[in-house]
């Protein structure tokens, strides 16, 4: 009994259903086996390559350049100037403290013991002339020597004369030494002369300013017994002042003593004063990585005052160099790289020894010639895309080789009927 003719249909919809589902599992392991062999394994399995055989038989694209549109230029906003040769000026900029010129502070001391008796200069801050009375001190010392003098005064004019010349000479002797301690103690002859003519000792002597200046410091007050180490009056004179700067340690061999510096205060806007470089310090800051640089300035009205913050510029000429605008040039830290418009399209990355970097603008060593074009804008992009470029690159030979290999292999299967 033959079976029905629906039954004999129904058999072969399921025969072709199984050909279709078996044809199904042979183009997914194709699939699969393309994938791994071309894609995840790009290499023949019987040919290894190190690292440093896929760099020099597949160098990145950094090297090769890299293609970028008209369309895609303009979307990331690509710019480009030529290198240029130009008189190069560097400039460094700082801040700094005005200080007192060390070279005109005095500290005053009395060479007596004593105390003093009636004070004339009584505050910080306050000036005085040279030779200007600062106080009067009473000294014990002071008067037993006044009398001293007094006697081998006397008797110097009593025995010039003598008959006994050892006697005369022993009271010279004794009025000149009296004469040297005063000298000692910074008496000055006008007084010694007040003490010869009128014959009376001084219960107290007045002390004067050695120097003009203003008073940095005081600690000398009515009644105070005062000693030889103490330090009565700090006296500064401030014509000229310094300003101590911090510069960072690679700039420090572009300063030299006697260069002029721009100095400004913002308490003074719209007036520039001249200073002028008069000393290096020897001593690194290693917290900070620089130098200090003593700056000297004339102030004659004494607007300068110790302690104000100022701004300081100096304009080092560097003569004719060749140049690129500084966002022209990607530092990696260990490197500088500079991508140049070759045109039509192509950008071509260079390293590039770079020298002193000004404000805007670095200057060029080695690696660009005068009238290249430089990307100044965009480059980050550029160098995005180069480096994109250079992976796909890394891949693509293994793809190639992975593919013609399957192409010699691969046989074609024809048409499965049922």
């Amino acid at each position: 009994m033959k079976p029905p003719h629906s039954y004999m249909l129904n058999q072969k919809g399921l025969s072709r259903l199984k050909w279709v589902g078996f044809l199904g599992v042979i183009v997914a392991v194709g699939v699969g086996a393309y994938w791994w062999f071309m894609v995840r394994a790009p290499e023949p399995m019987h040919m290894t390559q190190t690292t440093e055989e896929k760099m020099v038989s597949h160098p990145p694209a950094q090297n090769k350049g890299v293609m970028v549109s008209q369309h895609k230029q303009q979307l990331i906003g690509v710019k480009t100037e030529p290198a240029t040769i130009r008189d190069l000026t560097h400039t460094i900029r700082t801040v700094g403290q005005v200080e007192v010129d060390e070279r005109r502070l005095t500290h005053m001391h009395t060479k007596l013991e004593g105390w003093v008796q009636e004070l004339y200069v009584k505050f910080t801050g306050e000036h005085v002339q040279k030779d200007q009375k600062l106080f009067e001190m009473y000294s014990p010392e002071l008067v037993s020597t006044q009398e001293e003098y007094l006697l081998a005064l006397k008797a110097v004019k009593s025995l010039g004369d003598s008959e006994f010349p050892e006697i005369a000479q022993n009271a010279r002797s004794l009025l000149e030494v009296t004469r040297q301690r005063f000298s000692l103690w910074d008496i000055t002859p006008d007084h010694i002369r007040d003490l010869e003519k009128t014959g009376k000792v001084l219960r107290t002597l007045p002390l004067h300013a050695p120097s003009s200046g203003y008073v940095m410091h005081m600690a000398v007050r009515e009644g105070m017994h005062v000693m030889p180490a103490m330090e009565l009056y700090a006296l500064a004179d401030l014509s000229t002042v310094w300003v101590l700067a911090d510069v960072y340690e690679y700039e420090i061999p572009l300063v030299e003593l006697g260069q002029e510096a721009k100095v400004t205060f913002s308490y003074f806007p719209g007036q520039t004063f001249k200073g002028k470089v008069t000393y290096v310090y020897p001593i690194l800051e290693t917290k900070t990585r620089t130098v200090k640089v003593r700056f000297e300035l004339p102030n004659p009205k004494w607007a300068l005052k110790p302690g104000m913050f100022a701004n300081i510029d100096i304009q080092i000429p560097r003569g004719k160099r060749l140049v690129i605008p500084n966002t022209a040039v990607l530092d990696s830290g260990t490197e500088q790289l500079v991508f140049i418009d070759q045109g039509q399209g192509m950008f071509e990355p260079r390293k590039v020894t770079v020298g002193v970097r000004t404000r805007d603008a670095y200057e060029i060593i080695e690696g660009i010639k005068a009238g290249e074009l430089v990307v100044t804008r965009g480059n980050f992009l550029i160098d995005s895309e180069s480096n994109l470029k250079a992976a796909t690159e890394m891949m693509m030979p293994g793809m190639d080789m992975g593919k013609k290999k399957n192409d010699e292999q691969s046989m074609p299967m024809g048409d499965m009927q049922p």
